[in-house]
């Protein structure tokens, strides 16, 4: 698993699925972006954040990782789309190795104002795309209003309703497999 402190960078190359086409427009869109995540997110929000995703997990063996990132690194905007990133920080910070598969990546680029949910193969048997896109929507509405603690918190509490549906409290010795602090990215 990846730490992160305020100076981590992540330089891996994402796996690109064929999918994604080269874009000049988002290259130069995430190139000139001032770096702001510190800015919309200070420590109060941070720590709520973190209280959020303490709460959305308790009682069940789900684990929610949420990273909010200014931009995508203009080494990899070119080729890489929100959704590569996202499933690149799944793989590498290690949301993909927990015990019992149970692992939610929420994603959030302040620079496109876009949400991405990335699930483990543990929870995507049981529920539907639908699901996790109304989860998006709703992050992304709070977004434009503005509300971007809220939005965070918004989607996480949603998310640990799934996660609390799909498990049903059936595990009694859960252990927090992944950090319950966001991970802040410029």
């Amino acid at each position: 698993m990846v730490t992160t402190t305020e100076t981590t960078e992540i330089i891996t190359q994402p796996k690109l699925q064929q999918d994604v086409q080269p874009s000049f427009k988002r290259w130069l869109k995430h190139f000139f972006y001032m770096p702001a995540s510190k800015r919309y997110f200070n420590k109060q929000d941070q720590f709520a954040i973190a209280q959020a995703v303490t709460e959305a997990e308790h009682g069940h063996v789900g684990e929610i990782q949420v990273v909010i990132e200014g931009h995508i690194p203009s080494s990899q905007a070119y080729m890489q789309n929100t959704r590569c990133r996202a499933q690149q920080l799944f793989a590498e910070l290690g949301v993909w190795d927990t015990e019992r598969n149970s692992g939610v990546l929420l994603y959030l680029n302040l620079c496109e104002q876009k949400v991405e949910i990335v699930i483990d193969r543990g929870i995507n048997k049981a529920t539907t795309q639908q699901e996790w896109q109304a989860i998006c929507d709703a992050m992304v509405a709070e977004l434009k209003n503005k509300n971007y603690r809220q939005a965070v918190i918004l989607g996480v509490q949603q998310i640990g309703d799934i996660l609390n549906t799909f498990y049903n409290n059936e595990f009694d010795d859960i252990e927090n497999e992944i950090t319950n602090e966001p991970i802040i990215l410029n």
